[in-house]
């Protein structure tokens, strides 16, 4: 009984130490994508932070407290804002190659479907929520962040197509 504890443990650490060597070697080289912003996908994601930015911007720049529903677009906003800054620096560290337990295609299809769908709600809610005010700066950067907004969608969008092809050339194969 003793002999099969000692041998236990020695597998164990024998396994945690080589799984520690493994870790340390595969992360101690840092890899850089330098050519994905040059794809259609690269320069959607970033056009996504730069007009996904401006939507929100435009909006926190306002009294947006008065209009409820805008509430659901800075949340939005903000919400995938901070998710596709996220996915740009998984995909130009190539993080996902590190990390092949993950299905990358299908979390990219789901990230980009969701985006898609709840970017058009944002902005079709940003949209009918423009109102002029008078005596009031909001209608100019509320207008603003409804057509941004609505650019973001389209960005969504043909980056869902693309994930879409991705899992499904995944999924044939």
């Amino acid at each position: 009984m003793e002999e099969s504890q000692r041998a236990r443990s020695h597998t164990v650490t024998t396994t945690a130490s080589s799984f520690a060597e493994n870790f340390s070697t595969t992360s101690s080289s840092f890899a850089y994508d330098r050519e994905f912003l040059r794809t259609l996908p690269g320069l959607l994601i970033v056009a996504e932070i730069v007009l996904g930015l401006l939507v929100w911007t435009l909006i926190a720049g306002t009294e947006y407290f008065r209009v409820p529903a805008f509430g659901w677009v800075m949340f939005v906003a903000v919400f995938y804002w901070v998710l596709t800054v996220f996915f740009l620096i998984v995909y130009i560290t190539m993080t996902y190659t590190r990390i092949p337990q993950v299905p990358w295609t299908t979390v990219g299809l789901c990230f980009n479907g969701s985006a898609f769908l709840l970017y058009l709600s944002a902005a079709i809610v940003d949209a009918s929520s423009v109102s002029p005010e008078k005596e009031s700066h909001n209608f100019n950067s509320w207008a603003a962040s409804s057509f941004f907004a609505f650019l973001v969608t389209i960005c969504y969008a043909g980056n869902t197509y693309f994930s879409f092809l991705a899992w499904r050339s995944r999924t044939t194969q």
